[in-house]
């Protein structure tokens, strides 16, 4: 009797190739499970492809509910960009599908799982990681690892074996998707020196075919999450989606990165991320009314430490939870509506309020109403400058040469 293995499918190249070679080199009984966080929406001709190609049941999960409120929207509150320009979509997803596939093994009674990640790229480290946290008793299995075929090769293992797959040696992008974004990589990506081709881009048009009048947006934030838009209350998922629609349409969202990947290499990588874009953006401008110059300050550091634990697939750590439980706080006021401008692939904030601003025009202005004392100013400049003055006197800044 063949044991059962839980492979994350997602319906292309490696994860269909991976069902008939874990059946050919293991005689394992494949069960596929494709979780549904906003990628492909043909989830029912991905399933039937499954069941084609072997797999003994084919299980497509709607977690789209779930991706957003547990994994993007506390990302969101921490402002949490990879290398400052990666919204971490990919990275985002692999947690929750780890979650979903050990929840799937113990329920099928597989001491099995796999994925179709290489082995140079940051996912596998995501998917091992993940489920080593949550089922260290759990086999995991990565076929492209252990197969080591070209990309080429692997096609044409697809074509003989009669398996159909999305990518071609004419068309051999890589690609994932979710609510947060889309990555694209491999074929002319590859080398940085050139423009991605047209044909890489799906869901961002180009500045060219772009309205020629802008779109404004206001967007409502309780407690850092987004709940509104243009006053209507939203779902997280139904949100997400308009701004994604909106800001893909005014060709929002493109991201051309050079990113040094957890393995040790630099990979050149493309991405359509319009909500993410506008979100981020919108969710930044509302911290910077609300939040002290030393909590911005600091918040920027343990944005760039969760961001780093994402892309390195340390979701479900200590440390993360601990950083997520400071995120919390300091969203506490982070409440009020951005105003942003959508026009020809940028997105500008135009405006902002929150009952908990910290903006005191009186205080600000220079006209009729400045209320600020300037007659202290002299004072406290001879205290700030005290060191300088001190340090000048017995160690001269020396001149430039």
């Amino acid at each position: 009797m063949s044991d059962k293995a839980v492979l994350a499918y997602s319906g292309g190249l490696d994860t269909s190739v991976a069902i008939k070679w874990l059946k050919e080199r293991y005689n394992l009984k494949v069960i596929t499970l494709t979780a549904d966080i906003g990628g492909d929406s043909n989830l029912e001709a991905i399933r039937q492809k499954a069941l084609d190609i072997g797999a003994i049941k084919a299980l497509v999960v709607d977690a789209k509910e779930t991706f957003i409120k547990s994994f993007v929207f506390p990302a969101l509150q921490t402002d949490a960009l990879y290398e400052g320009q990666y919204p971490l979509a990919t990275a985002l997803g692999r947690p929750l599908i780890a979650q979903l596939l050990v929840a799937t093994a113990k329920k099928e009674g597989a001491t099995i799982v796999a994925h179709g990640c290489t082995g140079k790229g940051n996912d596998q480290v995501r998917f091992d990681v993940s489920i080593a946290a949550l089922a260290p008793e759990l086999k995991v299995i990565a076929p492209a690892r252990e197969w080591n075929m070209t990309r080429e090769q692997t096609i044409a293992y697809a074509q003989e074996h009669n398996i159909p797959v999305p990518a071609t040696t004419a068309s051999p992008y890589s690609v994932d998707e979710n609510l947060w974004g889309r990555s694209i990589e491999c074929g002319a990506l590859e080398d940085p020196w050139s423009e991605p081709p047209k044909d890489v881009f799906a869901w961002t048009k180009s500045l060219e075919e772009t309205p020629g009048q802008p779109s404004y947006v206001e967007i409502g934030f309780e407690k850092g999450i987004p709940l509104s838009l243009d006053d209507e209350k939203l779902d997280g998922v139904t949100l997400v989606q308009r701004i994604h629609e909106l800001a893909g349409e005014h060709g929002i969202g493109r991201i051309d990165h050079v990113e040094n990947r957890l393995v040790g290499i630099k990979s050149r990588e493309v991405y359509e991320a319009p909500a993410a874009t506008v979100l981020l953006k919108a969710h930044q401008a509302l911290e910077d009314l609300v939040l002290t110059k030393e909590q911005l300050r600091f918040k920027a550091k343990v944005a760039s430490e969760y961001a780093d634990l994402i892309y390195n697939g340390l979701w479900f750590t200590g440390l993360r939870q601990d950083l997520a439980a400071y995120v919390e706080s300091s969203q506490r006021y982070v409440t009020g509506i951005v105003k942003v401008k959508l026009y020809k692939g940028n997105c500008q904030i135009v405006g902002r309020k929150s009952p908990y601003s910290l903006y005191n025009f009186s205080l600000a202005t220079y006209d009729k109403g400045d209320v600020f004392d300037q007659s202290a100013s002299p004072g406290f400049i001879h205290i700030w400058g005290l060191p300088v003055r001190t340090q000048a006197r017995v160690q001269p800044a020396k001149p430039p040469e």
